[in-house]
């Protein structure tokens, strides 16, 4: 007996070192893979999902080789914003490890995205009157100009904060900048560099987040152990995700990101981000209005609203979960039309295209509200809206390798990579043009 014991604790220490044997290869395997290639994991914090997108940047492109995604619990986040750090970080790396392990690569390198109602995203004009007109610019000189506007850009930001806080200070911190026109004397110009002339005017993008948010994220990455390439405001990453690098490109549309907690809305005019807004509004509202008319659990009004667009609900209760949504849709319809109201004083025309991404758009009423509706006849649209999804393959030089991403639910992830790409090359150019260099003077 005490020999068939024995052998039985021989076998098992046996498969013990085996399965030592093969995840300490599957580690060296990952090590060996990851040595002299570049990789960037796009990790997007939604309010209902962590999505990890993991790319291996090939020139000018990244392939997504790993996909992972973990839901959040109700606590994790508010408004768009982490509620819960350890809760968010055990879900970040439930995604993380799904990616990783799909990918065969352990990747550290990352860009996580920032939403909520405090991220402000915003173009700023100023106009500068130069002492020596008929002195040519140089890169000394627009560098003041851009430090210039974004220090207005920035006190414009507290300050809209502080109103809407009820006259409370927030610190705020820089999360991404990006350059819209620039006109020496009312004659555009792509690179300023070595013209003359007297007044200066300057269109910059920025968005600012308050340091509270950005070191919740921080302190994320952190105990991920993962090295922070960047932030972003999520509707400036899904912005990127759309323009690309085309300098002749001419790009004009509406974009919306219906999450679980926020929508964020970014326009862009021939190719420049005009700004970004955000409010509270999104997937879970419509889903408390269905737990709330219907009297049912939150996990029921879920799979009821679902139902509705997979047409899978039960056709007795179809008409109540359309009237509860129906309210809600409402204030959201309200929402959009007085967000895009205020680029009112910045646009002679809004952009007719709309495209939407997030998993709060997969509502069918959510569509069919902005397709038939009337909530933009009194924006200053030139023709009906064309409403669309943002499809995957119309991100630009991002391909997907894994075949799992397939809707617009993945768009704001692949936009962080996307992100991920314009940083590591700018960081990475050894002979900048001036523009380039003018681009880096926008890094953050």
């Amino acid at each position: 007996m005490l020999d068939k014991f024995k052998t039985i604790g021989q076998s098992l220490a046996q498969r013990v070192a085996d399965k030592a044997s093969e995840v300490n290869a599957k580690v060296g395997q990952k090590a060996k893979e990851s040595e002299g290639e570049q990789y960037v994991v796009g990790l997007d914090v939604g309010t209902e999902y962590v999505k990890a997108l993991i790319g291996h940047v090939t020139g000018d492109t990244v392939e997504i080789i790993g996909v992972g995604r973990a839901h959040q619990d109700l606590s994790d986040m508010q408004a768009g914003a982490i509620a819960d750090i350890s809760s968010v970080v055990a879900n970040c790396d439930k995604a993380l490890s799904q990616a990783e392990d799909r990918a065969g690569v352990s990747v550290r390198t990352a860009v996580i995205g920032i939403a909520g109602e405090l991220v402000k995203g915003t173009t700023t004009t100023v106009r500068v009157t130069r002492k020596q007109p008929d002195k040519p610019l140089d890169l000394l000189e627009v560098e003041k100009i851009i430090k210039l506007v974004q220090a207005r850009a920035e006190a414009k930001a507290k300050k809209q904060l502080a109103w809407e806080l009820g006259g409370k200070e927030v610190d705020v911190r820089l999360v991404n900048s990006a350059l819209v026109g620039i006109e020496i004397d009312g004659y555009k110009v792509t690179s300023p560099i070595g013209f003359q002339g007297r007044d200066v005017v300057v269109q910059l993008y920025t968005a600012f987040a308050p340091m509270i948010h950005i070191g919740a994220l921080e302190r994320t990455a952190q105990q991920l152990d993962l090295d922070l390439l960047a932030v972003a405001a999520e509707p400036f990453a899904v912005a990127r995700s759309v323009i690309g690098n085309d300098a002749n490109a001419s790009m004009s549309a509406v974009l919306m990101d219906v999450g679980g907690g926020t929508t964020d809305i970014a326009v862009i005019n021939d190719s420049g981000v005009q700004g970004t807004k955000m409010f509270g509004i999104g997937g879970r509202a419509f889903t408390r209005s269905i737990e709330r008319e219907l009297n049912v659990s939150f996990v029921q009004a879920e799979e009821l609203k679902v139902g509705l667009s997979d047409h899978k609900a039960p056709q007795a209760k179809v008409p109540a979960i359309e009237g509860a949504l129906t309210k809600t849709l409402d204030v959201w319809a309200s929402g959009v039309e007085l967000a895009l109201s205020e680029f009112n004083n910045k646009l002679d025309h809004l952009p007719h295209r709309l495209f939407l991404c997030g998993g709060g758009s997969s509502l069918d009423m959510l569509m069919d509200r902005l397709e038939a509706g009337k909530w933009y006849t009194e924006l200053p649209f030139t023709r009906k809206p064309v409403v669309q999804h943002i499809r995957p393959e119309q991100v630009v030089g991002i391909i997907d390798k894994t075949g799992d991403v397939t809707d617009h639910t993945f768009i704001t992830a692949m936009g962080l990579l996307r992100v991920g790409l314009d940083t590591l090359q700018f960081s990475a150019s050894p002979g900048d043009s001036v523009r380039e260099k003018i681009d880096k003077m926008l890094r953050v």
